[in-house]
């Protein structure tokens, strides 16, 4: 029988009657070109307690100080902290029901994992990534969570379980779990509802996971989150050369809070992540990319460009195709395009999770959007079997509205505030 992996935690949530809404903000890497949306939670927010607080949305990073973002970041935690705003859930899972923008509900199980079962460059491993890691993103995250007291995570992972014998019982419990929250994310988010699974019920949960990862070797595979998993684990890893046997067993910092999904959940959805162009000529780079895609072999997948109209007074769309084995082959014959013509012209890159947004994107002059196919439940395991990896930025897990939002946390400091 192979060891456990994935455990109960003390996870911290804001305190009873705080304003959850204001709290709970979504992940930061969501809406990424557009401001106004970060504008938007920055005024609903106001100057109440928020994971707004202890986050830098992507929107702003060419623009602001890492260092003192980073000061901002842990004094918030600490002051959090400090005020006793938090209640602690001891030993336990959070099994959460998220109401989709949509109206499906999404069931996720939010514990920690091992960092010492956790791959992001491949080979094997119990956890794996899906997309490849850019590793000159690490660093910054990587000083924040140096310097931080909490984690805060949006990191969604996958399991392979057809069966649904990890997740779907406790939806079946839930009458009787105790409430831990429930209510109405801002900004169109849909509903999140969290219920305490601990004692004998978490002892479920450890043991049908075990069965599970006894009958596959890779247990879990990465959706959402990649790089903030992958910077835990690269801290992890530099923080345990200066412990001894004990420490490197009992730190908090070996542990990373997560959320875990049935592949097999009904209302997971892959969607695809698009690409925008800014900066270039478009009849120029329509030309080349039309001329580059190969073409003959394999599976042929259907692509559609987006540029701004001859007269600008409409968008201009192309259909073209891609062949190739897979997928996440097709994806990275896309992306392989992209970085040697961006790097020969000096333009810019952009990943944009809605389609509507790529549009309105490449409505403004030098701009060109490429929206990608979407991918069937299928293609996600074997395509890491065939690849090993996707390619950066290759899928998302349902609209952009329907990210996990930050809601618990836990402390990852030896002693704290």
């Amino acid at each position: 029988m192979r060891k456990d992996i994935f455990f109960p935690a003390d996870i911290l949530l804001p305190g009873d009657g705080g304003d959850n809404e204001a709290w709970s903000v979504i992940a930061c890497d969501q809406f990424s070109s557009q401001r106004e949306y970060w504008e938007r939670v920055r005024r609903r927010v106001g100057g109440s307690p928020s994971t707004l607080n202890m986050i830098i949305p992507e929107a702003y990073l060419d623009d602001l100080d890492e260092a003192n973002e980073i000061a901002k970041i842990s004094g918030f935690m600490d002051d959090y902290l400090g005020r006793g705003m938090f209640r602690e859930v001891q030993d336990s899972f959070v099994y959460v029901e998220r109401t989709l923008s949509g109206g499906g509900v999404r069931k996720g199980l939010v514990g920690a994992v091992d960092l010492e079962e956790y791959e992001f460059s491949g080979g094997d491993a119990a956890i794996l990534a899906s997309e490849g890691t850019v590793l000159d993103r690490l660093p910054p995250r990587i000083r924040i969570r140096k310097a931080a007291a909490l984690e805060l995570p949006h990191i969604m992972t996958f399991i392979d379980d057809v069966g649904g014998t990890v997740i779907e019982p406790l939806a079946e419990k839930a009458g009787r779990l105790p409430l831990l929250y429930d209510f109405e994310l801002m900004e169109g988010g849909g509903r999140l509802k969290g219920m305490r699974v601990g004692g004998n019920d978490a002892q479920d949960v450890m043991a049908a996971m075990r069965a599970l990862h006894d009958s596959n070797k890779t247990l879990m595979i990465m959706g959402d989150g990649n790089h903030s998993l992958a910077a835990a684990k690269a801290y992890w890893d530099e923080l345990k050369q200066g412990l001894d046997d004990t420490e490197r067993e009992t730190h908090p910092a070996r542990r990373a809070l997560l959320e875990v999904n049935n592949l097999h959940d009904p209302a997971i959805e892959f969607e695809p992540i698009h690409r925008v162009v800014f900066d270039v000529d478009a009849d120029v780079f329509i030309s080349a990319f039309e001329k580059e895609m190969p073409q003959g072999a394999g599976v042929d997948y259907n692509l559609q460009l987006v540029a701004r109209g001859e007269r600008q007074e409409a968008l201009r769309k192309s259909a073209v195709s891609a062949s190739a084995g897979c997928i996440g082959d097709m994806i990275d014959a896309v992306q392989a395009f992209l970085d040697e013509f961006v790097g020969k012209v000096g333009a810019r890159i952009d990943y944009i999770h809605d389609a509507e947004a790529v549009e309105r994107l490449a409505a403004n002059e030098g701009c060109v959007g490429i929206i990608l196919p979407g991918m069937g439940k299928s293609e996600f395991f074997e395509t890491v079997a065939a690849i090993g990896i996707f390619p950066r930025k290759s899928f998302s897990v349902g609209h952009a509205r329907d990210k996990r939002y930050y809601m618990e946390c836990r402390r990852i400091l030896e002693s704290g505030v």
